[in-house]
Parts: structure tokens; C-alpha cells; sequence
């Protein structure tokens, strides 16, 4: 990518009208752009980060035997009225809207039962069990506290994946499975050593959930967890939780998290209220046992931004930025800072190339602010010593590197 060919600009100040520090710099840096509270569209800076976020999930759904799908967002009203969900008070985020002939319908918030109704179809005998299939989609809630940036939208982008099971016992060691799969998620996407799986409320249908939180100044929960960080429980069932678990809830210290992923176990609830039966060795029906695992894609790269920044703009780990190398050319040298660019991207090193004309001090700036992860710059200077300048965001000090030494480093550092 060249920045002269980018339509996305960065700003000197961070909007006035936003709270999160996530979404301030983000617009700041030409990430997103926001719409209204809750509601962001992503430039293509942005959209890289989201889809690089997205692969390292579906690496790891897939590695655990997920099947990727695409759902509709249009939802019958029928689909959910069946769980009482349609006009349920425990579901009061719904966006509704009716078709030309009045037909009602609702914008996709969750799509249990949805993937229930569907697999309905293609899901008879124990023979077709187990079955996990999982989604990128854009979810749409009426949130009432849309204020912390991309971290609580009205709309936003979810992995959700449903696993169906013949058995209680093949449910839980493919529930166990995915944990592991999901701490490898946020340890790549390095979040691994604040991350955690806590016991959470499990609503109507389990009495415990497993959420995924990350210990982050700008969350909206908080977490108690032991010396030891063996054991962090959701305030909400800190009493339950702490009983069950023989602990003593004095010995565990709060502190603030986000939560970015959620796990469920909802057995076979959803599928005796739906018919969701397949025939057993036995020859007899046997409702099907269900869970469900989300990570919330968009809000993931706000915890990120939250971590993972300082004064200068975002930070952005290697295995997510936009690009790897920020490439800053000074001076009248485009054609051989165009040849190091290329030799770069031949390298299959993602390069941000600023070849604006303007000021060193703005691209230096914008470098930092944009949290490409290293920032290599070529001169007049620079060539006569047959080098270039190299710096890693994280860093202080430069390096002088000759184009070997260089294309070496960032091998070095993706491994």
C-alpha cells in the first residue's frame, strides 16, 4: 500500500465526541469512521486489522473441526417464538422491522435458534453427530450503553460457532476442546497473559457459563480472581461460584476486566423446545445437545487498542497490524525507495509506504500514531551508507541495517 494512493487521512486531535480511547484513536489514525454512537464503518486500514483478527480465529475454529458457514441476518419471527424469545423482557435488544406484506422479522442479535431451525434439516441420525459450524456475521442489538467505542456497538462482527453432540459427555470434551482452542486464539492475538476463562451467570439454561475476560482498565466488569490467577469469577455469581468451588471469596481480589469471548453449554433445552431429535444406535429419538462459542471480533480489536497503545497512538501486535513495515522516504528518491518497497513485499513483508510529499516530522508522526509494528526509513543520507534507519513502535532506539540485515530482522521477528 502507498499512502499517496490511501483516501484515509489521519487527524491531528482525537475527536471531541468520543469517550473510548479505543475509538478516539482509531478515527485519529483513519481506522474507522464513526457513523453515530455504537456504529462504525471500517476504511481499509481498519478492514485489514478485522480480517487478520478473523484468520487467526478461523485457523483455530477450523483445527477443532468447525465448518465455516454464512447465516442470513433477516430472522423469522416464528424461529425464535418457539423458546419464547420473540417477546421475551430477557431479550430487550432486539432491532424489528416488517416485510412489505407486514410480515415481521428480526435483525440477526443471535443466531440460536436460527442454526437450530436450520440443521433441523440436515441432522437425522447419530451417524451425522458430532457437527460444529461456526460464522463471521454482523450482529445488530439496541444497546442502551453504546459508549465505549468499538468495544460496545450497536453493530459489530461476532464469530459464533454451534456445536451438536449425541451425548453429554462428547458435548463437554468437545466444550473443553474449544476452551483450549480459544486461549490459543488470545494468545496470538497477544492478549494470552491477561486473558482468562471465568465462571460467569448461565442465565436460564446451565447454572455456570464460561466467559473469556481480559484485565483492562477500560472494561465493564470485574473479576475476582485468586493469588495465583487459578480461579477469576464474575462478580455477578461471585457467592454462587465461590461455594461451588470451595473457595473463600475473601481471598480473591477484584479487578477490572472486558470480556471478549463467551462459551455455553445449553444441553438439550433449545432442542426439546424444537424438535431437534436424531435416532440413536437404539432406534429411539434423542434431543440433541447444543453449546455455543462467541469472540467478538470487533470488540477484540478495541480491548487490543485499549492494552496496546500509549501517547504517541496504537501499538498494534505483529500478528494483526495492517501492515508490518511503516516505510518512510525522504527526499528526492522515489525510485530507490520504490525498489526497497518491492523488495520487501517480494519478501512477503506487508508494507505501508508513505511517499506523501510532505514534512519527515508528519510521517514520523503518523508512523506512530498508525501503530505499524516497525518503521523503516531510506534518505539520501541513509543511501550513501548503503543502509536504511529501523525502529521497532515498542522502541526508542534505532538501528542502521543494510537491506540483508534488515529483510533478516523481520524474518526473525514473525518467528
Amino acid at each position: 500500500m502507498k499512502r499517496s494512493q490511501l483516501f484515509v487521512k489521519t487527524l491531528r486531535e482525537a475527536p471531541a465526541d468520543e469517550s473510548a480511547r479505543n475509538a478516539k484513536l482509531l478515527i485519529q489514525a483513519g481506522y474507522v469512521y464513526k457513523v453515530m454512537a455504537g456504529v462504525y464503518a471500517y476504511t481499509p486500514l481498519g478492514l485489514r486489522v478485522l480480517e487478520n483478527i478473523k484468520q487467526i480465529v478461523r485457523e483455530e475454529m477450523n483445527a477443532v473441526n468447525g465448518q465455516e458457514l454464512v447465516m442470513t441476518s433477516l430472522q423469522r419471527k416464528e424461529t425464535w417464538e418457539v423458546t419464547g424469545r420473540w417477546d421475551s423482557d430477557a431479550v430487550d435488544i432486539w432491532f424489528k422491522s416488517r416485510l412489505q406484506d407486514g410480515t415481521e422479522v428480526g435483525f440477526g442479535w443471535s443466531h440460536e435458534e436460527a442454526i437450530i431451525e436450520m440443521m433441523r434439516q440436515y441432522i437425522q441420525s447419530y451417524k451425522d453427530l458430532p457437527i460444529s459450524v461456526y460464522q463471521f456475521q454482523t450482529k445488530l442489538r439496541n444497546e442502551v450503553r453504546a459508549k465505549s467505542g468499538i468495544m460496545r456497538g450497536r453493530e459489530f462482527v461476532m464469530k459464533d460457532m454451534y456445536s451438536m453432540h449425541s451425548s453429554q459427555e462428547d458435548m463437554d470434551q468437545y466444550y473443553d476442546t474449544v476452551i483450549a482452542a480459544y486461549n490459543c486464539i488470545y494468545e496470538r492475538l497477544g492478549l494470552g497473559d491477561s486473558t482468562f476463562v471465568t465462571f460467569a451467570s448461565g442465565g436460564a439454561f446451565t447454572k455456570f457459563s464460561h466467559e473469556f475476560q481480559t484485565i483492562c482498565e477500560a472494561g465493564e466488569d470485574v473479576l475476582y480472581m485468586n493469588q495465583d490467577h487459578s480461579i477469576a469469577v464474575n462478580g455477578e455469581v461471585l457467592d454462587e461460584a465461590s461455594e461451588e468451588l470451595h473457595v473463600d471469596k475473601n481471598s480473591l481480589e477484584p479487578v477490572t476486566t472486558a470480556e471478549v469471548g463467551n462459551i455455553f453449554k445449553f444441553g438439550t433445552d433449545k432442542s426439546e423446545k424444537m424438535d431437534f431429535y436424531f435416532t440413536g444406535e437404539d432406534g429411539q429419538r434423542h434431543p440433541i445437545y447444543l453449546a455455543s462459542y462467541g469472540v467478538g471480533i470487533t470488540r477484540v480489536m478495541g480491548v487490543v487498542i485499549e492494552k496496546c497503545s500509549d501517547d504517541k497512538g496504537l501499538i498494534w501486535p505483529e500478528a494483526i497490524a495492517p501492515a508490518t513495515v511503516y516505510l518512510v522516504s525522504i527526499g528526492d528518491i522515489e525510485d530507490e525507495a520504490r525498489k526497497l518497497y518491492e523488495m520487501l513485499q517480494n519478501s512477503g513483508i506487508d508494507v505501508l509506504w508513505d511517499d506523501r510529499s510532505v514534512r519527515p516530522g508528519e510521517k514520523f508522526a503518523d508512523a506512530d500514531l498508525m501503530g505499524i509494528p516497525y518503521r523503516v526509513v531510506i534518505s539520501p543520507k541513509t543511501l550513501e551508507n548503503q543502509v536504511v534507519e529501523y525502529k521497532a513502535r515498542t522502541s526508542s532506539e534505532t538501528e542502521l541495517l543494510s537491506h540483508d540485515e534488515l529483510l533478516k530482522k523481520l524474518h526473525d521477528t514473525k518467528h
